[in-house]
């Protein structure tokens, strides 16, 4: 085989490339492995920023929470509940209940629909009743019929009270000094 100058030189820069090839590879794969530990460098750091931040404000919360126990022991006084101030069940505390006093409100009581549903509303809503003339919105809206009006003495005497009680709410009065 016959070498010459030129072939012998091509092989050499073939070499060299190749070479020079190789290490450039070699040098990207150490950058990029030298790049993900300061990634995962970083991913730490902010990981023990994090528990730090959380370390901090639990020493502030406890602190807080000494600062507010020694304030409840020098002012109010507060105790957390025990087992003993827990009721056990209906009995024990239908035995904490007492009679009303005297002079005591009465007790609250809910209204109770026990009348059947009129047939001819449909709704079975109570009727709205006039607080004032105690008939219900539909019977005032209405003009009463002539045959009704002297059935029931009791509505009238109500409709002519409702009736003097509105004048007497329509008319100022301006009391004298001397009264």
């Amino acid at each position: 085989m016959n070498l010459t100058s030129d072939r012998i030189r091509s092989i050499g820069w073939a070499s060299v490339l190749l070479v020079c090839g190789a290490m450039t590879i070699a040098l990207t794969l150490r950058v990029n492995a030298v790049k993900s530990q300061v990634y995962d460098t970083e991913k730490k750091m902010v990981w023990v920023q994090q528990d730090i931040d959380f370390l901090q404000t639990e020493f502030q919360t406890r602190s807080n929470q000494q600062a507010l126990r020694q304030l409840n022991d020098l002012e109010f006084g507060y105790k957390a509940p025990v087992a003993g101030q827990y009721i056990e069940g209906e009995r024990q505390l239908a035995a904490l209940g007492m009679a009303a006093g005297p002079g005591a409100p009465q007790p609250i009581r809910y209204a109770n629909a026990e009348k059947p549903v009129s047939q001819d509303t449909g709704s079975s809503l109570l009727a709205m009743v006039s607080p004032v003339a105690g008939a219900t919105a539909a019977a005032l809206s209405e003009p009463a019929p002539a045959t009704a009006k002297g059935r029931d003495p009791e509505r009238a005497e109500l409709a002519r009270d409702a009736a003097a009680l509105g004048k007497r709410l329509a008319r100022i009065e301006v009391a004298e000094a001397g009264q």
